[in-house]
């Protein structure tokens, strides 16, 4: 079982925490946080070589060490300064101040209304913001409400939104919406459009909600063949027997194509990934489906993933595919970017949206325990980090680019075509139907809408890619 396999390695090169030996018993108490970090990251950091301060030999002594811990104010002040290249290498390793929130994020539980948005500089302005709801969750309290995708906003509270004030806005528990029209005028040209607000409005407060990730599942009849439509918002172990039933109604409906919406899923666990690569393309069962590969003095914990046809001990159902569409946006991240990556060395992958996040690294969570593990915790601190420790490749040893897996049919979704999820006049969707016809491909218009990329109002932390907490003891690997 490549589970087990993995969990002993890990525990293996997990167990030594470097050429220190109970130094805890040496460092003053102000910088016992600090001194998990350190020990944490020169234990497991992927990018450890390119750190001198995380060298083995970097210290001569205790009392060296020591006052090297004190030097920082703060864990994160510690955490950041052993970070490679933050601003194009590791764009992803983070500190976790509570790890108990942390842990319920993972299964998907946060405090949430069920929004999600994408955010733009309103047309001629580079002050003045407005937002678009992109996804409303299920059984949320925003679809309770009867919000919809596509719809647009451009104030808070009343209160105009601009670059600097909607994070603190939208993270509010309770905020009103206000809601806005796009003008287009009439005309192609964004230069002489309008956002034109509304006295319409809604009050939403959030909730502690729980994300079934398997967001739609449709059955399209495309000309007379069932195309399976699935929107797939993150690889969660706790719903695979939804992702499987999904699969269920494809193999019932003899579906013929199978359209993969992951354009707003930021990625989960590698072995879910593996289940739903198989699940697409059964016919490979046994065969390398994707690889983690650690840092130099880990290098035994190295691992692959297979082809399965069973997930915790459960049939999974395959539909032995030779072709899928795959849905992106720079929203597709991690996990979402491994399928693809992973799958295109075995079937034909065509890629309709954009470019992808560009993420091939795995990250995990560590705690201040003897052995890194969620067992044992230090109970003086909630501290966790999640650093990068490995980075995933396909069969033939090919990571995500750095800038994101290209598509194939390029096609951005911009403030004039957000269109409804499952829809065959989606845009995304429609692209990808008109392939499977045979009729040629989307024209998309030459727009250039200015976007916001910031994430506001979703899961503190979104899905992570983690192994089963019952196996091992580090528990939680992530794409995340």
């Amino acid at each position: 079982m490549r589970l087990i396999k993995l969990c002993l390695l890990l525990v293996v090169a997990l167990t030594f925490t470097n050429c220190f030996e109970d130094r805890d018993d040496n460092v003053v108490a102000a910088s016992e946080i600090n001194d998990f970090v350190w020990k944490a990251m020169n234990a497991t950091y992927l990018y450890k070589s390119e750190v001198p301060d995380l060298a083995n030999n970097r210290f001569n002594s205790d009392e060296e060490y020591s006052a090297y811990l004190n030097n920082f104010s703060s864990p994160e002040s510690i955490f950041e300064s052993l970070i490679y290249d933050r601003d194009v290498v590791d764009r992803f390793s983070f500190i976790i101040p509570n790890y108990i929130e942390f842990q319920q994020s993972l299964q998907g539980t946060s405090l949430s209304n069920g929004l999600e948005f994408n955010f733009y500089f309103k047309p001629g302005s580079d002050t003045e913001v407005f937002g678009i709801i992109r996804l409303v969750l299920n059984n949320s309290v925003a679809e309770n409400q009867g919000l919809q995708r596509g719809q647009i906003f451009d104030a808070v509270n009343g209160t105009p939104l601009t670059e600097n004030n909607l994070s603190n806005l939208l993270n509010q528990t309770s905020y009103t919406l206000n809601f806005a029209n796009y003008n287009d005028n009439g005309t192609p040209e964004v230069e002489d459009d309008s956002i034109e607000s509304t006295t319409n409005s809604i009050s939403l407060t959030k909730q502690v909600y729980t994300e079934n990730p398997v967001h739609q599942v449709d059955i399209i009849d495309v000309d007379g063949q069932n195309v399976g439509y699935l929107v797939y918002n993150g690889f969660n172990a706790s719903f695979v027997e939804e992702l499987n039933a999904a699969f269920t109604q494809f193999q019932a409906n003899n579906v013929q194509h199978l359209v993969l919406d992951l354009r707003y899923n930021p990625g989960g666990r590698v072995d879910v990934a593996a289940a739903l690569g198989s699940m697409i393309a059964g016919q490979f069962n046994g065969q390398v489906f994707s690889k983690l590969v650690y840092n130099e003095t880990q290098q035994a914990a190295n691992t692959n993933f297979n082809f399965v046809n069973s997930y915790d001990s459960n049939p999974i159902n395959s539909l032995t595919l030779n072709k899928v569409y795959v849905l992106t946006t720079s929203r597709s991240a991690s996990a979402s970017e491994l399928v693809i990556n992973s799958l295109d060395e075995y079937i034909d992958v065509v890629q309709v949206g954009d470019n992808t996040t560009g993420k091939t690294q795995a990250s995990i969570t560590l705690y201040d325990s003897p052995n890194f593990g969620p067992q044992d915790i230090n109970p003086t601190h909630t501290y966790a980090i999640q650093p990068l420790v490995a980075n995933s490749i396909n069969v033939n040893d090919e990571a995500v680019p750095a800038n994101g897996l290209t598509p194939d049919i390029e096609l951005i979704e911009t403030p004039r075509n957000y269109g409804v999820l499952g829809n065959t006049n989606e845009p995304l969707l429609a692209a990808a139907i008109l392939d499977i016809q045979g009729l040629g491909r989307y024209a998309q218009p030459q727009i250039e809408f200015k976007r916001i990329k910031k994430e506001v109002d979703l899961k503190p932390f979104e899905d992570g890619m983690y192994l089963d907490p019952n196996v091992i003891n580090v528990t939680k690997l992530q794409f995340d």
